[in-house]
């Protein structure tokens, strides 16, 4: 049984303490938005956040947390789904096949809570998520877009 403070609620999962914390959630709390891309930490498509940090879930054991530790998964970004991030991926076209931008949304949340006004070397550094579709660029724009507040919607 693991006691874990997610989206703001604690909940108790029924799950072996070397269980990931990307199954945890899944499986167990039912919040699919978090994704399994390769199981090893490389790729970021299971990006959620720990006391405000980005972290990779596939290879976080429930073992390793706690009820105190915050995690926020992307549906817990926001309520309306109007995180900056969010609403500059969407006004931007950011995702293509949109696989790992729960991952991609969840990192670039975590570094403009550090460094609101990234640089691109900034974001080259920090946005190690991997994007088959190769939406970088627009990814990079929609770090920007939300960085500026230039959010219209």
């Amino acid at each position: 049984m693991a006691k874990l403070n997610v989206n703001g609620a604690v909940v108790e999962l029924d799950v072996a303490t070397e269980t990931p914390l990307l199954w945890a959630l899944r499986d167990h709390a039912g919040l699919t938005g978090t994704k399994y891309g390769c199981g090893i930490a490389a790729c970021g498509a299971c990006t959620v956040h720990i006391d405000g940090q980005a972290i990779r879930s596939c290879i976080t054991p429930v073992s390793a947390l706690d009820e105190s530790q915050k995690i926020v998964t992307i549906e817990g970004l926001s309520p309306d789904g109007n995180h900056p991030v969010q609403v500059a991926w969407r006004e931007l076209d950011v995702p293509q096949c949109g696989f790992c931008q729960s991952g991609m949304i969840m990192a670039a949340a975590a570094l403009l809570a550090q460094t609101p006004r990234p640089t691109d070397e900034d974001i080259n550094v920090a946005m190690s998520n991997i994007c088959r579709c190769g939406t970088y660029n627009r990814v990079r724009a929609g770090i920007h877009k939300a960085a500026a507040g230039g959010i219209t919607g």
